[in-house]
């Protein structure tokens, strides 16, 4: 999708190979509407697996992206320059050389009732990973069961990254939870909870 603002319901997009970015769905530019989608079984050569957002806030509903291989970053999805609100979401089983589950580069995603599991990198970040200026939001969000080759199994942070997570639960992956490279500029994260 090219600068559009289609509404996208009760589809499957799987079994796409692509030697560019976004195995299953591209999206540059554009505000479009995802309800009720699967995404699943999807390969990119480049990045974003499952899904690749460049310039783009979508609004993502009820999805599920599972199964997904990138040969870069970003197995289930990346994000780039996209502020995209995710809603009872689902990302699980996906695999990349750096991102398993989600790569998040100069973007602030809001997430919603998201659950991140069982995704897998070869190297780091095998839920999440946060790059350039990001100021995600997470809320009610499960992040476990993620695997990372080298480090920030739940979620890698770097180069000036700020998540801010509300009720939201990183338990079981490896290797470590969170993972904060300094290198190159500082990075923070804020944890509240809430009555339950």
């Amino acid at each position: 999708l090219n600068h559009a603002n289609p509404t996208i319901t009760n589809v499957t997009i799987s079994g796409n190979t692509a030697n560019y970015n976004g195995g299953g769905l591209g999206i540059w530019g554009g505000n479009p509407t995802l309800t009720n989608v699967t995404i699943s079984g999807n390969t990119s050569n480049e990045e974003g697996g499952g899904m690749h957002l460049n310039h783009a806030n979508p609004t993502i509903t009820n999805v599920t992206i599972s199964g997904n291989t990138s040969n870069s970053n970003g197995g289930g999805m990346r994000l780039s320059d996209s502020d995209a609100i995710l809603t009872n979401v689902t990302i699980k089983g996906n695999t990349a050389t750096t991102s398993g589950g989600m790569f998040i580069w100069k973007s602030n995603p809001t997430l919603t009732n998201v659950t991140i599991n069982g995704n897998t990198a070869t190297n780091g970040g095998g839920g999440i990973s946060l790059s350039h200026n990001c100021y995600p939001t997470l809320t009610n969000v499960t992040i476990s069961g993620n695997t990372a080759g080298s480090s920030g199994g739940g979620i890698q942070c770097e180069d000036n990254s700020h998540p801010i997570l509300l009720n939201t639960i990183i338990a079981g992956n490896e290797s470590n939870q969170i993972e904060f490279d300094a290198s190159n500029s500082s990075n923070t994260i804020t944890i509240s909870y809430s009555d339950i």
